[in-house]
């Protein structure tokens, strides 16, 4: 996955930017999915930097590097290093501090999705084409099912079906125009895209 992504916490008055890890399909030897790739988290108000690296794991699955994320989180303005994180990101990662190696737990991944619902559609005949819950459905629901032939399919298939209506559009001379966020693109910046409406809309999804 290319690009930067910015999150901006208005209620604290900072932004965060930050790239994404890899999202590995894998068919040999066993199929599977996988986050592999560095991350880097940067507040450019507060000058904190978190430096993560998804590890792969090994071809033939040997290792303890199976789904492991570690890095460190550092100030960028005096360099020293705050926080280690390590662990696996289907399981547990922890925080060690840095001053006085004191370890804590920030994410559990049993906690989390054991609170999570499966989410369904709440009005299906009302659901726009374009909504992500129609669009990468038959994907996801591949993925859940570990069709791993399936889901690179369905995924193929959403590709090629954007790229036809992008030759489309450039064939009528149409200019694409986002309904709830504004594209635009700097030399410094690259592509920057901001919201229309302060709040997002309801998605047409509701868990039970």
């Amino acid at each position: 996955m290319h690009g930067k992504r910015k999150l901006r916490l208005h209620n604290h008055g900072e932004t965060y930017e930050m790239n994404c890890p890899n999202f590995l399909f894998r068919f040999l030897p066993v199929p599977g999915i996988d986050w592999v790739g560095d991350v880097t988290i940067r507040c450019h108000e507060t000058g904190l930097v978190a430096e993560l690296g998804y590890i792969r794991q090994s071809f033939f699955g040997f290792g303890g590097n199976r789904r492991r994320i570690k890095g460190k989180i550092f100030d960028s303005l005096t360099m020293n290093v705050l926080y280690i994180v390590d662990g696996h990101w289907d399981s547990t990662v922890t925080l060690k501090d840095a001053s006085n190696a004191e370890v804590r737990v920030i994410y559990d991944a049993k906690q989390i999705l054991s609170g999570l619902h499966t989410p369904f559609v709440k009005d299906p005949e009302n659901v726009w084409p374009t909504e992500s819950a129609l669009v990468w459905g038959e994907l996801s629901q591949a993925i859940i099912s570990n069709d791993w032939e399936k889901a690179r399919e369905a995924k193929k298939t959403v590709e090629e079906t954007q790229r036809i209506l992008q030759r489309e559009r450039e064939s009528k001379r149409e200019i694409w125009i986002p309904k709830h966020f504004i594209v635009s693109q700097s030399n410094e910046d690259g592509w920057s895209c901001s919201p229309i409406q302060k709040w997002v809309p309801d998605a047409p999804i509701v868990t039970l």
